[in-house]
């Protein structure tokens, strides 16, 4: 759902537009990343605190697509998934735009799609911006070879620069620095071939997406901002690094920026790249399609523009 341009950040949903919540499951995985010992427990005290009656079910590893599944097979009204960056994109997919509302709480590492939604808080803080100010509100995302994404997906073998900058916002400078290394040394191994629909064509060392839940350009529910990074020597790459760690890389001269709904991809081998933080390989020939709603989030209202 838009945010009014005269309502402020993070207020409080009107009460028409709230949805109507009556059964919450929710998916607890206590291994998973900044989870722990005792949240299946806090979750369950909030939500009762609140009125919900909930179902707080703990799974882990193997069992967590089982639990995905049974939480789902109870017709709830929203699922709460308190667990890693795979199992919140397990959620959403099998959510898809008809099915329940989906809170995706930060409790993996990097948490992509739980920060895009709720910004860089605690789930605790989430959870509750999500129940006290939550409106349902339609998630696009994008669609490569059956894999979908919410956030962002990167093509390319600079694709290992967002490593590099992972260990910069964790203050691991000397770790940054050797992945940094890594990702020149990968650089130039084979340029992609790529189309962008009703923009340019080229080659590039990379191609990322964003989707419009994180893109800076892109408002609308419409369709990705695509960046094609075209990196022709040792002096670009060191440039477009620096850049990617320190500041905007997306007005580097070696970016080329446009949106689009659909992307075609090709490569000599198989393309490395990175979908919502999670590293595949795609094959040498992939399109990528835009999707206006993959699924309804239960979440606070977005920033307003003159808010970013």
């Amino acid at each position: 759902m838009a945010a009014d341009d005269a309502t402020p950040p993070r207020a409080v949903a009107p009460e028409a537009t709230r949805p109507r919540i009556r059964r919450v499951e929710a998916i607890v995985n206590p291994l998973s990343g900044s989870v722990g010992p005792g949240a299946a427990e806090a979750l369950g005290r909030v939500l009762a605190e609140h009125g919900f009656a909930a179902r707080v079910c703990e799974a882990e590893g193997k069992d967590l697509p089982t639990a995905v599944r049974t939480a789902f097979d109870a017709s709830p009204d929203v699922v709460i998934v308190l667990a890693g960056d795979g199992t919140a994109a397990m959620a959403a997919r099998r959510a898809g735009p008809d099915g329940p509302l989906v809170m995706p709480l930060p409790g993996g590492t990097m948490n992509m799609l739980p920060h895009a939604i709720y910004g860089t808080v605690g789930w605790e803080e989430a959870l509750a911006k999500g129940l006290n100010e939550g409106s349902a509100r339609a998630v696009s995302g994008g669609v490569v070879e059956g894999h979908p994404f919410y956030v962002g997906a990167v093509m390319g073998a600079p694709a290992l620069w967002a490593r590099a900058r992972e260990a910069v916002r964790k203050g691991r400078f000397d770790l940054a620095f050797s992945r940094a290394r890594h990702a020149i040394g990968r650089a130039f191994s084979g340029s992609l071939h790529y189309q962008i629909e009703g923009g340019p064509s080229g080659q590039a060392e990379a191609v990322a997406l964003f989707c419009p839940l994180v893109s800076r350009k892109v408002r609308a529910e419409e369709a990705f901002e695509v960046a094609a990074m075209d990196v022709k020597n040792a002096g670009d790459a060191f440039r477009l690094g620096f850049h990617f760690l320190t500041s905007d890389w997306r007005n580097d001269p070696a970016v080329v920026t446009h949106e689009s709904r659909r992307v075609r991809a090709s490569a000599r081998g198989s393309i490395p790249a990175i979908l919502d933080g999670e590293s595949i390989r795609l094959p040498h020939h992939t399109s990528v399609e835009f999707v206006p709603e993959a699924f309804r989030a239960l979440a606070p209202p977005p920033p307003s523009a003159d808010a970013c």
